[in-house]
C-alpha cells in the first residue's frame, strides 16, 4: 500500500521520496537568481536555430534567425545561441536520459550515476518551500497512465527526481488548499489519509523485517514530507491566491495533448512567480524517444518523429515553433513580475536544448543550446558562439554555476576523463558577462 501511494502521490517530488523537501519560506533570502531547463527530445538539429553562415562568434543583432525558432525574435536580444559543445561521453543514441543533464554515460536503464545540473542549481540557490520542480509532456495516454517518470534529474547516484506530467496532480498539490469544488475535496480526502498513514507506519514499523527496514522508513520519512509539504504551502495560502492559474475543463478533459502541457507549463510559472520554487525543469518527450503533438495538427509521434530530418520539415518547425513560444511566454510572464528594482526575468536563466544532442541517432559530437536571460548580469546576451574547442556539455555546466555565483572549474568529470573529452578547465568565457 505503501509504494502505491508513494507512486501516486508524492514520488514526482525527489529522489526515491521525497529528500530535502522542507528548506524555507515562501520568500527567498539573498540574491533573487532562478534558473529554468527545458528539453525536447529527439535532438536539436543546430540547423533549425543558427543562421546560416553564421561560423564565427557574432552578435545576433541584424541576424535573421531560423522559421523553426522564429518567435525568439521578439526576445532576440536576450538569447545566447551556443554551438560546438559535445557529449561523446553520455552514449546519447536514443537519448542520454540523465546523462544530458549529469554529463556523465546515460542510456536506457542506467540509473543515475551522479546529481544531475538542475538539481546542485536547486542546492545554491536561495531556499524555497520546493527548491525543484520538474514536469514532463508528452502524449495523452502516457501523462493519463504514467503521470510520474524519472529519465533526466537526479539528487545523487541511483536517486532520480519524477517528473509531473498530470497537471491535475500538480495543482493539487500546489494550489489545493486554496481551491474549491472538486479539487478541494481531494486535496482534503488525501490529506487526511497521508497524516493516517503517517501515524500507523510510525506506530508500527518495528514489526517490519529488518530487509525491509530501510525502505519502510523511507516511505515513511515521504509521507512525513509530503505532510509537511502541504503544511508549509497552507501557511502561505493568501500569498499562493496572487498566482494560481484558473482550473479550467481543459484539466479535466483535455483534447489535445498540448492542452496538458500547456496547463503544466501555466502551474510551473506560477510555481516560479510565487517564489515556491526557483528551479524549474521542463522535459518535453519526457526524456524517451515517445511524445506527440496532434494539437500541432502532428500525426507522426514517438520514434517515428526522431526517424524524420529537422530542418526544413513542416512538423518540426510545428514543434519546435511551439517551444519557442513556451520560452517567450515564460519570459513575459517574468518580465510582468517587478523584482529588485528590475523584473524577475532579469534575474533569470533558461537553458533550452535536448536530452539527444543534434539527433535522435547521435554520437553527441554536436549539443546545441540556446541561453536566454542573463541571470543577474552574469551571462551574456544576444549573442552566437561556436565553441571550437573541444569542450564538453559539462563544460556549459561548470560556467551556469559560474553565472550563479557558485563557481566550480568542473562539473561531474574526473582528471581522467577530463583529459580525454575537455581541451580546457573552467568555464567558457565567451558565456560570462
Amino acid at each position: 500500500m505503501l509504494q502505491g501511494m508513494a507512486a501516486g502521490a508524492g514520488a514526482a517530488l525527489g529522489s526515491a521520496f521525497l529528500p530535502g523537501i522542507a528548506r524555507g519560506a515562501a520568500t527567498p533570502k539573498g540574491a533573487p537568481k532562478r534558473v529554468i531547463f527545458f528539453l525536447q527530445n529527439q535532438g536539436f538539429d543546430p540547423a533549425t536555430a543558427i543562421p546560416k553562415g553564421l561560423v564565427e562568434n557574432v552578435s545576433l543583432s541584424g541576424v535573421t534567425l531560423p522559421e523553426p525558432v522564429r518567435p525568439l525574435e521578439a526576445i532576440k536580444d536576450k538569447l545566447h545561441i551556443v554551438n560546438g559543445l559535445h557529449g561523446l561521453h553520455t552514449s546519447p543514441s536514443h537519448s542520454a536520459y540523465f546523462g544530458a543533464l549529469g554529463g556523465y554515460r546515460g542510456g536506457i536503464g542506467i540509473p543515475a550515476r551522479g546529481a544531475t545540473i538542475d538539481h546542485i542549481i536547486s542546492q545554491q540557490l536561495p531556499e524555497t518551500i520546493l527548491p525543484h520542480l520538474c514536469i514532463g509532456m508528452d502524449s495523452i495516454e502516457n501523462m493519463k497512465s504514467r503521470p510520474t517518470l524519472a529519465t533526466l534529474s537526479a539528487t545523487g547516484p541511483g536517486q532520480p527526481i519524477f517528473m509531473h506530467s498530470n497537471p491535475n496532480d500538480l495543482y493539487e498539490l500546489l494550489f489545493g488548499g486554496i481551491s474549491t469544488g472538486d479539487v478541494k475535496q481531494r486535496y482534503e480526502a488525501r490529506s487526511k489519509v497521508f497524516n493516517k498513514v503517517e501515524r500507523l507506519v510510525s506506530q508500527n514499523g518495528k514489526g517490519v523485517p529488518m530487509g525491509d527496514r530501510g525502505r519502510y522508513e523511507l516511505y515513511v520519512d515521504g509521507f512525513r514530507e509530503i505532510n509537511g509539504l502541504r503544511d508549509r504551502l497552507a501557511g502561505v495560502s493568501d500569498h499562493l491566491k496572487n498566482f494560481a492559474p484558473k482550473y479550467d475543463k481543459k484539466f479535466v478533459n483535455p483534447e489535445f495533448e498540448i492542452d496538458w502541457h500547456d496547463r503544466l507549463l501555466d502551474i510551473g510559472i506560477a510555481a516560479l512567480k510565487s517564489g515556491v520554487t526557483n528551479t524549474l525543469t521542463i522535459g518535453s518527450g519526457r526524456g524517451e524517444i515517445f511524445g506527440a503533438w496532434k494539437g500541432l495538427d502532428i500525426e507522426p509521434q514517438g520514434h517515428t518523429l526522431g526517424h524524420m530530418p529537422q530542418p526544413d520539415n513542416e512538423v518540426w518547425v510545428k514543434i519546435r515553433q511551439y517551444n519557442s513560444r513556451m520560452l517567450v511566454k515564460l519570459v513575459e510572464e517574468l518580465e510582468s513580475m517587478p523584482e529588485d528594482g528590475g523584473t524577475m526575468m532579469d534575474n533569470t536563466l533558461i537553458v533550452y536544448t535536448s536530452n539527444n544532442a543534434d539527433k535522435q541517432h547521435t554520437s553527441g559530437a554536436n549539443w546545441p543550446f540556446i541561453l536566454v536571460g542573463n541571470c543577474g548580469g552574469s551571462v551574456k546576451m544576444g549573442q552566437f558562439t561556436n565553441v571550437k574547442e573541444k569542450r564538453p556539455i559539462n563544460a556549459l555546466y561548470a560556467t551556469l554555476l559560474h553565472a550563479i555565483g557558485a563557481p566550480q572549474d568542473r562539473f561531474n568529470m574526473d582528471q581522467k576523463t577530463a583529459g580525454a573529452y575537455d581541451a580546457k578547465v573552467g568555464p567558457i568565457e565567451e558565456l560570462l558577462a
